[in-house]
């Protein structure tokens, strides 16, 4: 009896067994069919509205293509982001997306990442220092030279202030050598005032609204304000509003965020830079998939991020975006509705 016992347990034991190296089988059969995306992204960005786009359209195409992706996101700091890498690189990921806060400061993990022969792809945003596998992004240089001269065309003469972004974000430095390309003859020839160029700590509407504030207070007499983006140019608005000088003082921006194609449709921002994101992510998508299965997608240009390589980059080509092409391009693209543009006028009317 005792036999025939043993002999059953010794069944269901080895039925077990078998059961858990099946399902684990299993497990990594899925995993090897599948591609893992870790995807970092700078805190700040949740705050601001062309992200959740970038986010959502990135996710869509990454598993239509047939990858997961790991979302990072760190409250606040630079050193939260490591963090997050970290625990991305403990999550058996085939490729790293980063959207960085700092263009220096995460040279230390992502080194890491790349000797586990990881690759890792910069979106929007390079990374500075680390050969990295490539750098997506739009023209930022390009969204420079657009801001000035939308600003030049409309004020050929006359006082400006320039509104940079975060010094910790190399863009903030390609769009501001991109203003300066197209206003600099101006400036040295006198046609132009340059009352205050701006730095910004973070991408910040509420430091943006105290240091454009605080220019105004010493020097209210300004004609143009070259805003390195939507969210700047809206404290750069408020600040005109509470003068009485919306709609008087030409503003420019960029990212086509709802509020700015508002205030451009309603005379107060002169134009914004249309980053087409769709097209941007889906790309970013595809590249990240294409370098987990490691192929080297060719790219059109490199940049010298400092490392000594040559970074590919994988450009995008913005669009200047004034209240006669909102509808051919905002809307038409299906961006922002009709509705949502046009929603305050209706309401006037």
């Amino acid at each position: 009896m005792k036999k025939e016992f043993y002999k059953m347990i010794k069944k269901i034991i080895l039925l077990l067994l078998l059961l858990i190296a099946l399902s684990s089988c299993r497990k990594e059969k899925d995993r090897d069919n599948g591609i893992r995306i870790g995807f970092a992204a700078s805190p700040e960005i949740f705050l601001q509205e062309r992200w959740d786009r970038d986010i959502k359209i990135f996710n869509s195409k990454a598993r239509e293509l047939g990858a997961e992706v790991l979302y990072a996101k760190s409250p606040a700091g630079d050193q939260d982001q490591t963090a997050q890498i970290q625990y991305l690189l403990k999550q058996d990921i085939d490729v790293l997306v980063v959207i960085p806060k700092d263009k220096e400061l995460l040279g230390g993990i992502i080194r890491k990442v790349m000797d586990k022969q990881i690759p890792v792809l910069a979106y929007d945003r390079p990374i500075m220092g680390i050969p990295i596998s490539g750098y997506v992004s739009f023209d930022n240089k390009e969204v420079g030279r657009l801001l000035g001269k939308a600003l030049i065309t409309a004020v050929p003469e006359g006082n400006y202030i320039i509104v940079n972004g975060s010094v910790h974000d190399n863009n903030s430095f390609e769009v501001n050598a991109g203003v300066h390309d197209v206003l600099d003859e101006a400036i040295i020839m006198g046609r132009i005032n340059l009352v205050e160029e701006i730095w910004l700590e973070e991408w910040s509407y509420d430091e943006a609204l105290e240091k454009i504030g605080a220019v105004f207070d010493k020097s209210p007499d300004v004609d143009a304000i070259s805003a390195a983006n939507d969210h700047i140019a809206q404290a750069a608005i408020r600040i005109l509003s509470e003068r009485r000088l919306a709609g008087k003082v030409a503003v420019v921006g960029q990212d086509a965020d709802l509020l700015a194609c508002q205030s451009v449709v309603e005379g107060t921002q002169l134009m914004t830079v249309y980053k087409p994101i769709r097209i941007l992510a889906e790309r970013a998508a595809e590249l990240a998939v294409l370098m987990a299965a490691g192929r080297t997608p060719q790219a059109g240009r490199t940049i010298d991020n400092g490392s000594g390589t040559e970074i590919p980059f994988f450009v995008e080509k913005p669009v200047a975006v004034f209240k006669e092409q909102m509808e051919s391009l905002i809307i038409s693209d299906g961006f922002h509705s009709k509705e949502d543009v046009y929603r305050n006028m209706t309401r006037q009317n």
